[in-house]
């Protein structure tokens, strides 16, 4: 298994969890994630980048997937499938993940730990994000 396809596993649970329960304190996310990746300084950095980030972002993200998602509302959806959008999303319009990365990614969560419309739902919505994202930075770098 790819090592940071472990980081966005982890960072899947811990999404998961909050979406759940209360948040857990940042200190704790932190000695879960790197627990969980052994320490290894350079995973612990993009799994807490990727946490921080989705978590710092989420209304935005929200809102994309809410405009995205036809015919479906975001509490509505399998608490699974929500975050693994979230996660895709973030890496789609906020890192340096290539979109297409970023996709695949998520597919492979969703193919893993989602129901079994899950990849199919979550490949529409994601590939939808990403291709808004390409025209509105062509756009702005056109002007």
């Amino acid at each position: 298994m790819s090592t940071r396809r472990r980081a966005r596993e982890i960072v899947l649970q811990l999404l998961y969890e909050a979406d759940l329960n209360d948040w857990r304190d940042a200190d704790a996310s932190r000695r879960f994630i790197r627990s969980r990746l052994q320490g290894r300084t350079l995973l612990t950095n993009f799994a807490r980048e990727l946490l921080d980030g989705t978590i710092a972002h989420r209304d935005e993200i929200d809102q994309e997937l809410k405009r995205l998602s036809t015919n479906w509302a975001l509490s509505r959806m399998p608490v699974t499938d929500r975050n693994v959008l979230r996660l895709g999303a973030y890496e789609i319009l906020y890192s340096q993940t290539p979109g297409q990365v970023a996709i695949s990614e998520a597919l492979t969560l969703a193919r893993r730990y989602g129901g079994e419309h899950s990849p199919r739902f979550i490949n529409g919505v994601l590939d939808r994000l990403f291709k808004k994202s390409v025209a509105e930075k062509t756009t702005v770098a056109s002007e």
